[in-house]
């Protein structure tokens, strides 16, 4: 993997030079910042209106009110803007001629890869840790469920690093990038909503169909469980598209 921090250092200036890192940041922040506001105000609508009922008083809390499905909704932006942070990584150095000056360095195809794979991931980051004063103010307000806490952040940490894994592979089979953040978008979608088929497609091909499914494996973490099998759903959902792009790579530099 060697060189790989060079490429770090280059993507992550690239980043933050354009315009595209802060838009995505503040698109993240500022749509999770809404839904925080709106979960609250939801949980204090519910309070008010429990306060006279202490059966339904007793069955509310922050975690199924608040935090659930803040971490929910915050799965779904990713969704959305994760291609726009890998859609140029490879399709612009190939567009512009680029990527045979990058291929021709003293850096392993590995290296190129994972240079530009955790410069995303620390944008990712930086959107993720942008979101950190919510739970403190929700620990400021009661007592939350730590457990799930961690487990939603987890879990909204491990399907960004599969969506980018995804648009890195295929962002490597295009020059044009808005070709790459559509058919990302498209593929990362459609491996959200596969299992919404399972149960009329066939005992073994629904089993199939879950198994593939991010929402399936997504969903234990927003429960505040950590299960090995779902995290290493996405470990190897990570690593099989970051080999492809590899293979990609690889075929280019023959091609060329």
């Amino acid at each position: 993997m060697s060189g790989w921090y060079a490429v770090f250092r280059k993507e992550t200036a690239n980043f933050f030079v354009s315009p595209i890192a802060y838009a995505v940041i503040a698109s993240f922040l500022l749509i999770s910042g809404f839904f925080f506001w709106a979960n609250v105000s939801l949980m204090s609508l519910i309070s008010l209106q429990a306060a006279n009922n202490p059966m339904i008083s007793q069955r509310i809390n922050l975690t199924d009110v608040v935090i659930r499905p803040l971490v929910q909704n915050m799965s779904i932006i990713l969704l959305f803007l994760m291609p726009l942070l890998t859609m140029r990584l490879f399709s612009e150095e190939k567009k512009s001629g680029s990527i045979e000056l990058l291929l021709t360095y003293p850096i392993t195809d590995l290296g190129v890869l994972m240079g530009k794979f955790l410069a995303a991931g620390l944008v990712l980051v930086i959107m993720l840790a942008g979101t950190f004063s919510f739970p403190l103010l929700l620990l400021m307000l009661g007592e939350p469920d730590i457990g799930t806490l961690i487990s939603g952040y987890l879990g909204l940490l491990l399907m960004g690093a599969a969506f980018m894994a995804l648009g890195i592979f295929l962002s490597s089979l295009t020059e044009n990038q808005i070709v790459a953040a559509a058919i990302s978008f498209g593929a990362a979608l459609l491996f959200w909503v596969m299992s919404w088929t399972s149960s009329f497609s066939g005992e073994k091909l629904g089993a199939i169909l879950r198994q593939l499914s991010i929402l399936e494996h997504l969903d234990t973490f927003h429960k505040g469980v950590l299960s090995l099998v779902d995290i290493s759903f996405f470990v190897l959902f990570t690593a099989f598209f970051l080999f492809l792009t590899l293979r990609s790579l690889e075929a280019y530099r023959w091609r060329g």
